[in-house]
Formats: structure tokens, C-alpha cells, sequence
């Protein structure tokens, strides 16, 4: 493990910030969490046959746009949205047969069911499963690896992770949470899940851009449109100005669907039959979104793998995707005196996930303090965190879906 002190300004005393977050409708988040819910229901399923999570990765999805026709009070589907489910998993454990297909499309069905209000997955998407087994050499890790004892890493991966958040990337979290919060939709039912957040703060001052669709069948006529999103938007202010963040900055500029024009009737406003994107105008693919904590941050160090879909007991590019921001974040909670930490974990297949080959630990630290005054209490969280029994119920947790991935 190395450590060391890191020189110049945070990402938030820099004069320009820029972050983004695909919120829960957008085609590429879409693609990440119907993902993530087929390996969590695999994973469920070996665990009642095996007594442990199987080999598999399902981290090659692909959301393909269908077609939709939008009118005033009510569009319709023309061709419905396809998602094609990849890579790897074990169809056998012993004499029991494990039906992967079946099992992937009904969890992405219920996914769909569960968090996007108007599709319905019998008729707007058709699912097309392409899992298949996987290599003997990297199942083997999971025959060796017995139902308890930690596994060797299934792929070299490395991942990066940092705390605490910015102002700005909390801002973009919480905007999205809240726009796509049940109370919200509760309040606002004519907007859809398909939200996507950038904010550019310059010195304190941050202008936020706002894609987020209305759905058809709420409006009558595009003049009850614009009535509808300077209410929303007046929404979207009062939440940024009253939010947790909204002290730190002196000036908000919030744009609403930007490409909007008046006079072109459904044509020129976004409107949307189903709520995302995905029905007609854009597909999405895993790891094109949103990163492990959640955001796309491009003044930051970014882990460009996805951790959706990976396997959560041996696929590093999932267990360090997550692990690596919430070390950093103990690192910071644990030790007075550090501002930021960022940490880097690289793993080697084969090797156990506990014993990254390499960990690379990177602070800022407030004025006096020096790496000496907090290298070994971060040395101890750090071992402690990756010690046999706290990775096992990381990683088990992971495997019951406890941590954002995307």
C-alpha cells in the first residue's frame, strides 16, 4: 500500500465544475440496472441451489430503441423496445438444471414494473437472453472456492474511488433523487423517469440543464405544456434553492428541456408515450451511464469499467468499483486531519479479491498535518476493511443489491 499527499485545489475550489448524472428512466441507466437485477436474481437462485453465487456475468446488455408515434392526450407504440441480455452463467450446479433465460427476463420484467410507471413489459419490450456458459478455467474459481472461503479475482481490473462528494455532485444526486422521487411523480404525474442532470458551477455560481420528457396522454395541447413546465420548473428552483446543497452556491440558472419551441405543436416539445427515451429516440448499452457512486464527474479520476451485471463475490470490476469510494470515504471519517482521499485498487486474476496487488491511497490534508500524522491509522482501516471476514459481508451485501452501482 502506498500513500501520499496530494497538492492543489479540490475539484471544488477549482473555478469551473462539471457533473453529470443519467437518471433512472435514461436508456443507459436502463440498461444498467436491468442488468444488475438479472445478476442479483441469478445470484439469489444459486445461493437456494448452491449455497453459494455461481459463475456468471450478465454486464453485456444492450437496450435497443423501439418506435413510438406521440400525440396530444396519448401516443402509442409502434415497435416495442428491445434488450438483449449478455454474457456468461451457470446453467448446471450438480443435477439441477438452472433456467438462466427464464430467470433473466423475469427479473428485468419486474425491474421494469417496479420503477418505470408507464411500460408494460409484456407489451412495450421483448427480451432476448444470450447468456451463456462461461470458460472452464474461470469457473473453476468458483469450484475452488467452496461455499464460505473468499475467491481468486476473475478478471485484472483496477477501480478508483474518492470522499467526499462535492457540492456540486451532491446537487446532482439529489436533483435527480428528488425529481424522480415518488412524491415528486406523485405531484407531478405527467413527467417521466427519463432525467438527465448537468451542472456546470463557475466559481459559486452553477447553471443546471434539465432533460426530463412529459408524457402524452397528461396534455391536450402544447399550450398546456409550457404551462406545465414553468410549474415544474418553479418545482425544480424552490428544491435547489431549499436543498441541502443550495447554501453553498450564490446563483442557480436551471434550463428545462432546452430544445423545446413554440409553435410546432408535439413536434417541437419533448413529449414521451412510455417516459424514456428508450421508446424511440435513443438506446443504451452498460457502462455508457453513470459511474459506481453514481455520477459522471469528468474533473475526477473515473473507473471506466461498469460494476452493473459483474459477479459481486469475484468480478473486481464490481466489488473495487464499489469499495474503492466507500474506503475512501472511512479513510476521511476515520482520520482528523484528511480533507479528500481518493483510493486506487488494482487486482490480479486469481488472486483473492482481499489482496488487491496494488492499493494506492492519495489524501488531501488540512493545513499542519502531515502523511506521517495519519499514514498508520489509514493503514489500519484499510487492512481491517479488506480483512477475510468484513470483505465476506461486503460481499454479500453486494450480492443482495445493498449498494448503488450505477
Amino acid at each position: 500500500m502506498k500513500i501520499e499527499s496530494l497538492g492543489g485545489h479540490s475539484v471544488s475550489e477549482e473555478a469551473v465544475e462539471c457533473v453529470e448524472r443519467k437518471g433512472l428512466g435514461h436508456p443507459d441507466t436502463m440498461a444498467d440496472l436491468l442488468s444488475e437485477a438479472i445478476s442479483l436474481s441469478l445470484s439469489k437462485e444459486y445461493m437456494r441451489i448452491a449455497g453459494t453465487v455461481l459463475h456468471h456475468n450478465a454486464d453485456k446488455g444492450f437496450l435497443a430503441a423501439g418506435r413510438a408515434q406521440k400525440a396530444f392526450q396519448g401516443g402509442r407504440i409502434i415497435r416495442p423496445m428491445r434488450f438483449f441480455m449478455g454474457d456468461r452463467a451457470t446453467f448446471r450446479a450438480g443435477r439441477v438444471e438452472i433456467p438462466v433465460a427464464d430467470i433473466a427476463v423475469e427479473a428485468a420484467r419486474k425491474w421494469l414494473a417496479a420503477n418505470l410507471r408507464f411500460v408494460e413489459p409484456e407489451r412495450h419490450i421483448t427480451f432476448h437472453p444470450e447468456l451463456a456458459p462461461g470458460s472452464a478455467q474461470l469457473a473453476q474459481i468458483y469450484a475452488e472456492g467452496g461455499r464460505r472461503r473468499l475467491l481468486g479475482a476473475n478478471d485484472t481490473s483496477a477501480a478508483i474511488g474518492y470522499w467526499p462528494l462535492s457540492p456540486t455532485e451532491t446537487l446532482v444526486l439529489e436533483l435527480e433523487g428528488f425529481l424522480n422521487s415518488k412524491a415528486f411523480k406523485r405531484r407531478y404525474p405527467e413527467t417521466g423517469e427519463d432525467i438527465k442532470v448537468m451542472a456546470v458551477r463557475e466559481n459559486r455560481s452553477v447553471t443546471v440543464t434539465i432533460a426530463m420528457p412529459l408524457i402524452d396522454r397528461f396534455l391536450r395541447a402544447e399550450a398546456e405544456y409550457f404551462v406545465r413546465k414553468e410549474m415544474i420548473l418553479a418545482a425544480i428552483e424552490g428544491f435547489l434553492r431549499k436543498g441541502n446543497t443550495g447554501a453553498y452556491f450564490d446563483d442557480f440558472l436551471v434550463h428545462l428541456n432546452s430544445l423545446d419551441a413554440r409553435g410546432r405543436g408535439a413536434d417541437g416539445i419533448y413529449l414521451s408515450v412510455l417516459g424514456t427515451s428508450a421508446e424511440d429516440a435513443d438506446s443504451g448499452q452498460v457502462g455508457r451511464g453513470n459511474r459506481a457512486n453514481g455520477l459522471i464527474s469528468p474533473g475526477r479520476p473515473i473507473t471506466m469499467e461498469a460494476a452493473a451485471g459483474k459477479n459481486p463475490l469475484s468480478h473486481t470490476g464490481k466489488i473495487y468499483g464499489v469499495l474503492a469510494h466507500l474506503l475512501a470515504r472511512k479513510v476521511v471519517e476515520a482520520a482528523e486531519g484528511v480533507r479528500e482521499a481518493y483510493v486506487l485498487l488494482v487486482s490480479r486474476i486469481g488472486v483473492q479479491v482481499n489482496r488487491p496487488a496494488a492499493i494506492s491511497v492519495k489524501l488531501r490534508l488540512q493545513k499542519g498535518v502531515r502523511i506521517g500524522d495519519v499514514s498508520g491509522l489509514i493503514n489500519g482501516v484499510i487492512e481491517e476493511e479488506l480483512s477475510e471476514k468484513n470483505i465476506l459481508s461486503f460481499t454479500g451485501r453486494l450480492a443482495r443489491g445493498r449498494y448503488r452501482v450505477c
